[in-house]
């Protein structure tokens, strides 16, 4: 309702990952220090997985040596192995973030593994994370379709939820990876999830749509009781597989006014951070970041 607090997440790795040109770690730096002198307190902003599969973050060990991070900030990057949990426990990621797909085309393409070999895989990253004293987040990638002509309706990502919870997660955010995410599907999947007990206000959203597709979407989330959302200033990033090139993550910079406007405050403070469309330009200007292409790397 009105007057709550919203978490939100801006996901400069989501948006990165998807440039041809490799940033240098030197403008990453300056990047996300700038993120975080604007009051960001949650970045999703590395991954620990084989360079070769994604050269954008092979340098997010050099990232966090190089920050100065508040006290409170929470700072996360994506992990496909348990290599990946030890690479983090070595640095200043506070939490890890293991993406699940509901679809198995997508599992095999992004993560080059099964659904089974996957789901085996939690536990144990699970595990490790906590032994590291580490936060865990599973992102439901495809949470909403797939683009692959494989069977969906929203009772298989609420069972995939559902088994996620069984595993004792308590981050599980709903990924719309190819930008299909209708306020009609996103609230299919809601009540399919109420249905398998887990109430909207206890799950994160993370969206992808062309510029000005969200609007509908969030309204109804937030109707629904979501208050978890993530997305980058620009609308930088999204996913390669999705139908629309125009299709990245939300943008920030109306994202957070939408969510204020609407009486919903955004932690910590509740306040407005700054003239948000003025800085995605200006740390797009200041750190020359190369020009995107069409589409922006999976998420």
């Amino acid at each position: 309702m009105p007057g709550t607090a919203c978490v939100y997440v801006e996901c400069p790795r989501d948006a990165w990952q998807g440039f041809a040109t490799v940033i240098p770690t030197e403008v990453k730096v300056g990047y996300v220090r700038s993120l975080l002198e604007a009051g960001f307190t949650r970045l999703d902003l590395g991954s620990f997985v084989s360079p070769r599969a994604v050269p954008q973050t092979a340098d997010t060990e050099a990232l966090l040596a190089a920050l100065t991070v508040p006290e409170g900030v929470e700072l996360s990057c994506v992990v496909l192995n348990e290599r990946g949990v030890e690479r983090a426990a070595t640095t200043r990621a506070t939490h890890v973030g293991f993406p699940l797909s509901v679809s198995e085309t997508f599992q095999r393409r992004n993560a080059r593994q099964t659904l089974a070999e996957a789901w085996a895989l939690l536990a144990r990253l699970q595990a490790a994370a906590r032994a590291a004293g580490l936060g865990f987040t599973v992102y439901l990638s495809m949470g909403f379709g797939n683009p692959y002509g494989e069977p969906w309706r929203p009772e298989d990502t609420a069972r995939a939820l559902a088994r996620v919870r069984q595993h004792g997660v308590t981050r599980v955010v709903l990924a719309d990876t190819v930008g299909t995410a209708t306020p009609e599907r996103l609230e299919a999947v809601l009540e399919a999830a109420a249905r398998e007990g887990a109430a909207a206000s206890e799950l994160g959203l993370h969206l992808h749509a062309p510029p000005g597709g969200w609007q509908a979407t969030v309204a109804l989330a937030l109707a629904r009781g979501v208050r978890w959302f993530e997305g980058a200033l620009g609308g930088l990033g999204g996913c390669p597989f999705a139908a629309d090139a125009r299709t990245g993550n939300l943008p920030t910079e109306a994202v957070l006014p939408f969510l204020l406007e609407r009486g919903f405050s955004v932690t910590p403070a509740g306040a407005p951070l700054g003239d948000l469309a003025a800085a995605a330009r200006a740390l797009r200007e200041r750190y020359d970041l190369p020009r995107p292409p069409e589409r922006g790397g999976a998420a």
